[in-house]
């Protein structure tokens, strides 16, 4: 098999938690814990989950915005967790960034111009197009350069951002939740245009997102995350058409069909409580205190990763195969 674009293993990372005058630690927030993806060239990776299970966290790890607790990160076989900053920036060519809110990630000082010329100062290259060219590519106008972040529209930000990604033209993107903020008609647009420019270009994604609809209609494979976990892998048909893990299926089950009498026929499953702290989560498989199969083995053994069928892994004692 050919060398991944982008292979992580095993990632930890962990927040220490202070109190008082002394800043003494109180604890440690386990916000990543143990997480392994791969992304071969092309291809784009769905990384799901709800709110607080760590897909941010895990996106900053892998651009190395933050630096791991343990756990390696490699893009194209050439290990980045002990890269210093010198070496690491001609990485970042090969890697960029998709921020979640796209005007916390502009400069609100600098014009377009400015924006979408500052990596290749930062790298010290000569851009290899106009900026207004650039400025077309992802559906805005040449004169929209002299503008500021404040004069545009979230949509019209996000695609900012987006042309920020690839002025350096890499050959992966991380994408953080870049349409969670959009309105639906918005988020149709910028994931068309994120499709189109893969092709054009060649592009991975790293796409992570809490709409499962979002993540259907842009991935090629889906991992799917549970309190800093991956519980579930496959390539997309298989996941949204026969899934195994019980925490999937409650995902599936609250995406609305078109179709009234199919979502009215369909089972609802229902989780009961919250998502489990961080700060201390539960012995065992991490999802068993909201389970519906839950078992004694659950609590005494935590579940690791395990090939069910081709291509297709889950943390569970007791998958279920579910149309």
């Amino acid at each position: 098999m050919n060398a991944p674009l982008l292979q992580a293993r095993d990632l930890v990372k962990r927040f220490p938690v202070r109190h008082g005058l002394t800043r003494r630690l109180a604890g440690q927030v386990r916000a990543v814990d143990g997480v392994s993806v791969r992304v071969d060239a092309g291809e784009t990776l769905g990384l799901v989950g709800e709110s607080g299970c760590g897909k941010s966290t895990v996106a900053r790890l892998l651009t190395r915005l933050i630096e791991p607790t343990s756990g390696t990160v490699s893009v194209s076989g050439r290990e980045l967790t002990t890269l210093d900053g010198r070496l690491m920036r001609p990485v970042r060519r090969d890697l960029q960034m998709i921020f979640q809110d796209p005007y916390s990630s502009l400069n609100p000082r600098h014009t377009v111009r400015q924006i979408l010329t500052a990596p290749y100062r930062y790298q010290g290259l000569t851009p290899d197009e106009p900026v207004e060219e650039l400025l077309e590519r992802v559906g805005l106008r040449p004169e929209h350069a002299a503008r500021y972040p404040h004069e545009f529209s979230g949509g019209q930000a996000q695609r900012i951002g987006i042309a920020r990604a690839l002025a350096l033209r890499p050959r992966l993107v991380v994408c953080d939740e870049p349409v969670s903020a959009l309105d639906v008609s918005v988020q149709a647009q910028i994931l068309n245009l994120l499709k189109d420019l893969q092709q054009e270009y060649g592009l991975a994604y790293v796409f992570i997102a809490h709409d499962l609809g979002a993540v259907r209609q842009i991935s090629t494979r889906v991992a799917v995350m549970y309190l800093g976990t991956v519980v579930e892998t496959a390539d997309r048909d298989t996941l949204y058409g026969r899934a195994a893990h019980p925490y999937t299926h409650a995902l599936l089950s609250a995406v609305p069909l078109p179709d009234p009498d199919a979502e009215r026929a369909r089972e609802r499953i229902v989780l009961r409580g919250d998502l489990p702290s961080p700060l201390a989560p539960p012995s065992g498989c991490p999802f068993r205190t909201r389970c519906p199969r839950a078992a004694d083995r659950c609590a005494a053994e935590r579940p690791l990763l395990r090939t069910i069928a081709s291509g297709h892994e889950v943390a569970c004692h007791y998958p279920e195969g579910r149309t």
